[in-house]
């Protein structure tokens, strides 16, 4: 892929990260490193590092994708491929540092929104890249439990010192675990008439609830399933 200006930018922010966090002195400092006027950079990123931050996701969005592409899953569990998936996302990001400081922006308040939304995007990611076909409440469910288990391994890959991070690769064995029972009783109370019945009123109002109009009400401008 050819280097953008935006990637440029980018680049050079990653270098004073670490010390300065995703903030105004890390965009200056881009800038001073890369020659680029101020008036460019924010026609790129309007916010600033906070579109930097989101920047910085999405490139982990898309190299995770571009490993995935290239791997032969063909013979691993479901489960696996989802594990795989998840640990390749945090492999792509490489310096936990930066990743950290990316959390303590989306802690803020007016940020909280911005990384729900990357977070969703990730999920979304990984579930259209395994081939989900889903298209009712499922779409959202799926994405929603994914969503969580993701975000809890990076927490806990923030604080883990194991050679090779091998807490963090068991800890996310377990929290895949635990979405494949929840993905096996909603396969069981499917297959149970009396129960697909009793529940068909509340997962229609649940569909109807979480179903935007638009696209753009989607996190991460999913588009919405019908």
């Amino acid at each position: 892929m050819p280097h953008t200006l935006q990637d440029t930018l980018l680049d050079a922010a990653l270098d004073h990260v670490p010390f300065d966090g995703w903030s105004e002195t890390t965009f200056r400092a881009a800038l001073t490193d890369t020659g680029i006027s101020r008036v460019v950079a924010l026609g790129l990123f309007p916010r600033g590092a906070v579109d930097l931050a989101v920047a910085f996701h999405k490139r982990g969005d898309a190299l995770m994708l571009a490993r995935l592409a290239e791997a032969d899953l063909s013979q691993m569990r479901f489960r696996d491929k989802v594990a795989f998936a998840v640990r390749t996302r945090l492999e792509v990001i490489g310096d936990k540092e930066v990743v950290r400081r990316g959390a303590t922006l989306s802690a803020l308040p007016m940020h909280a929104t911005d990384g729900a939304k990357l977070i969703w995007g990730t999920a979304d990611a990984i579930w259209t890249a395994l081939g989900d076909s889903s298209r009712d409440i499922n779409w959202y469910s799926k994405r929603a439990t994914l969503s969580a288990v993701y975000s809890s391994t990076v927490l806990y890959w923030l604080g883990d010192t194991s050679p090779g991070d091998e807490a963090t690769w068991a800890f996310l064995d377990r929290r895949i675990e635990d979405v494949m029972r929840f993905e096996k009783v909603k396969a069981q109370v499917r297959e149970n008439r009396f129960l697909s019945t009793l529940l068909a009123g509340p997962m229609k109002l649940a569909e109807h609830v979480r179903a935007p109009e638009r696209a753009s009400d989607l996190p991460g401008g999913a588009q919405p399933r019908r």
